[in-house]
This record gives structure tokens, C-alpha cells and sequence, in this order.
């Protein structure tokens, strides 16, 4: 099983980049412009377009796919999760920095640093398995929470896993969780420390247009489960927009 490839094939076209590779890629490119060109394509890359349906991640595919081509998604997804992350650190430090009359801290790095708990595959899920199956789960889950995935999209969806270059054992896994969809409480059980929430909570907003009640409630009740603060909720969603507007 290639559960990185995996990931990518969710998240963005190149499902066949190294992780070392992607990410080094990834900071060349964040260096010179910033995350706005990797968030672009996010949401709109690879199968998490097919899962999203006609919705407007679907919608803006054409102009928006391009943007994460030869980053890997899951690099681009860890570095949105970071920069929210350091963030909601910097708004936590600043008000004990001015009581004690200390100067701000320099501003976060954009990029996390290596073996951090934000890259994919620098840690595993809860339950032992690799974490980027836990973000395929979340995805696949968040996407049925407002229950548009039906038969004809589940075919549609089937079909597409169906041509992808994975291995047997890599459809199966997505098979199985399409045909029988992880709950939330399965999702928030997953992580593993603080980092792995965040990115479990944002990669399941860039699975939902939360334009629907259930899929604002889904949110919210993911955020409690994960014990995510909610100023820390509110980078993740800051990040989330960036990378669908």
C-alpha cells in the first residue's frame, strides 16, 4: 500500500512525487511567492473534486487545478496547517509578551520544519496506521455529511478510483471507506496530538462547501470532538478560504 500516493491522488494530480521530493519543491516554490499559488489548486485537485460533486470547488476546477501541479498536495495541505497553526500561536504569546513589556517574536516560518508532526508522513494516526489514511477518511467522511454522495456519485467516484495508478490494496481501502463512510467520532479519534487535529479539521472544511446546515453542524461538532480552540478554528478556516477562493 502507498499511502502517500494515496493522499496525493486526493488532494492533487501528482500522485506520483516522492514526499521528499514534493516538499522540496514546495519550499522553493513557498519562498518566492508565499502559499497563495500551492492553495490555490487544493480543493480542486484529484479525487477530492470528484467527492465535492457540483459544487463550487467542482465549479472553478478548470482555472484552480494548475496551482498545486508539481507541489504535492500533501506538502501544500501540512503548510496550510502549519501557517494557521503558528498563528493561532503568535495571537496566544502576544498579549504575555506586551504584559511583560518583551518584544514581539519574529513571525512564524511558512513552511513546517522538517519531521514536524504537519508533514503527513512524519507521524502516525492513533490507531497506528499511516496518518495520510486518516486524511483520506476525513475527507471521505466530510464529504458525505449533507448525504449528496449517492448511488450515481458513488458510481461516479468508483469509477474514477478505478483508473487512478493504485494498487489493489489502495482501492479497496477507498472502496471500503466510500461504501461504508467513517463517523465523526471515528475521524476525531485519529489524531494524535494537537497537529494532527488541525489538519484533520482542515482538511475536512476543504471537503465541504458549508453552505448546507449539516455540513456547518458537521464542522462544528469535528472541532469539538478534536478539542480544537475556536481562534485556532478560525485560522484553519482563514486557510481553508485561501486555498477555495
Amino acid at each position: 500500500m502507498n499511502p502517500q500516493g494515496l493522499l496525493e491522488q486526493f488532494l492533487g494530480p501528482n500522485a506520483g512525487q516522492a514526499a521528499g521530493g514534493a516538499m522540496q519543491n514546495a519550499k522553493g516554490k513557498l519562498a518566492n511567492s508565499g502559499l497563495g499559488g500551492v492553495a490555490g489548486g487544493l480543493a480542486a485537485g484529484g479525487l477530492l473534486g470528484v467527492l465535492l460533486g457540483n459544487k463550487k470547488a467542482r465549479k472553478t476546477a478548470g482555472k484552480l487545478a494548475g496551482g498545486v501541479v508539481g507541489y504535492g498536495g500533501a506538502a501544500a495541505l501540512g503548510a496550510l496547517a502549519f501557517r494557521a497553526y503558528s498563528n493561532w500561536q503568535a495571537g496566544q504569546q502576544a498579549p504575555q509578551q506586551a504584559a511583560a513589556q518583551q518584544p514581539a517574536a519574529a513571525p512564524p516560518p511558512a513552511l513546517p520544519p522538517a519531521g514536524s508532526k504537519f508533514l503527513p508522513a512524519a507521524a502516525p494516526a492513533s490507531n497506528g496506521r499511516p496518518f495520510e489514511l486518516a486524511l483520506v477518511m476525513a475527507m471521505i467522511a466530510a464529504a458525505n455529511a449533507d448525504g449528496h454522495i449517492g448511488p450515481d456519485e458513488q458510481r461516479l467516484i468508483f469509477n474514477k478510483v478505478g483508473e487512478l495508478p493504485l494498487d489493489a490494496e489502495d482501492k479497496a481501502f477507498v472502496f471500503d471507506a466510500l461504501g461504508s463512510p467513517p463517523s465523526l467520532q471515528d475521524i476525531a479519534n485519529l489524531a494524535e496530538g494537537p497537529e494532527q487535529a488541525a489538519e484533520l479539521y482542515l482538511v475536512s472544511r476543504l471537503a465541504i462547501d458549508p453552505d448546507h446546515p449539516m455540513e456547518q453542524a458537521y464542522l462544528e461538532a469535528l472541532a469539538s470532538r478534536l478539542s480544537l480552540p475556536g481562534e485556532l478554528v478560525g485560522h484553519l478556516e482563514s486557510q481553508a478560504e485561501a486555498a477555495t477562493a
